[in-house]
């Protein structure tokens, strides 16, 4: 029901914003999962414009002049909204072409959690891992492509109805009824861990690009226990840091996916499985 209501609310702002003189046909997207998302759409037939570099998921990265030159000339620019993407707020917070999806009560939304996974205010940003936001996402994305080139109008709808299935049977392929324990350097996989069979644990840093503090190292190194080995990163891990976390097994994983040159089905599929092997459940 909230999916459906996306799209009725979603369908008068790209009517709207069609009488906005652009580039006939532009679709731009803020980050690299919409990239991916969109091309489920697109399939080659005016694919989106990219306005942030893959591993710039929206906490991090700036636009440059012709990025910014991109915005002005599309006929509609589809970001996550402020909150995941700061960094582009003040290019597309006003931007009268600008489709915010956070702005709309349309997907599923689960609480920020602490270091320690414990919740506190304010919603996760990172939606797009769970498999029916990511439908949501490719069903408004459909509607948006479709109004910028409406001559593939039907084909963008049938690639979104097909990439519904494929990412089902993705699910379908992947579950278990078990479950196992994990830590992350960061916290940013929550929206997956159903669909994975995994617990989150603790984080060693709110942020990838901080280094965690000596006391949440001997907090870790003191509690996490044998059956919990798992360390799902962004990045490489040093052999000191390793060392102080008892030597843990480690998967780097990218949260905006662009790590893979896959799509987004195959690139999801390949986040699943490589936590599912860290965390001893494959």
């Amino acid at each position: 029901m909230k999916h459906a209501r996306l799209l009725l609310l979603i369908l008068p702002l790209v009517i709207w914003f069609g009488t906005v003189p652009a580039l006939a046909g532009v679709v731009s997207v803020s980050n690299y999962p919409l990239a991916l998302l969109s091309h489920e759409v697109t399939k080659g037939k005016h694919d989106a414009q990219l306005l942030l570099e893959g591993g710039d998921a929206g906490h991090h990265g700036t636009l440059s002049p012709s990025k910014i030159r991109l915005i002005e000339d599309s006929d509609y620019v589809v970001w996550f909204g402020q909150s995941l993407e700061q960094n582009l707020s003040k290019n597309l917070q006003t931007a009268p072409n600008a489709i915010s999806l956070l702005a709309f009560d349309a997907f599923y939304r689960l609480p920020l959690r602490d270091i320690d996974g414990l919740p506190q205010e304010g919603k996760d940003v990172h939606l797009w891992l769970n498999p029916d936001n990511a439908k949501a996402i490719v069903r408004a994305l459909a509607v948006v492509h479709g109004y910028a080139n409406p001559e593939y109008r039907h084909y963008y709808q049938e690639n979104a109805r097909a990439f519904e299935q494929k990412m089902d049977q993705a699910v379908q392929s992947l579950a278990t009824t078990r479950t196992a324990n994990y830590w992350a350097y960061h916290d940013a996989y929550q929206y997956i861990e159903q669909a994975a069979g995994l617990k989150f644990v603790a984080a060693l840093t709110a942020d990838h690009h901080l280094s965690p503090t000596v006391h949440q190292l001997k907090k870790l190194s003191e509690t996490i226990s044998p059956t919990t080995k798992c360390l799902i990163a962004q990045q490489p891990v040093s052999q000191g840091m390793q060392s102080k976390l008892g030597k843990p097994r480690i998967v780097v994983v990218q949260e905006d996916m662009s790590d893979t040159a896959a799509d987004f089905v195959q690139a999801w599929q390949n986040m699943v499985m490589s936590m599912q092997h860290c965390a001893g459940l494959r």
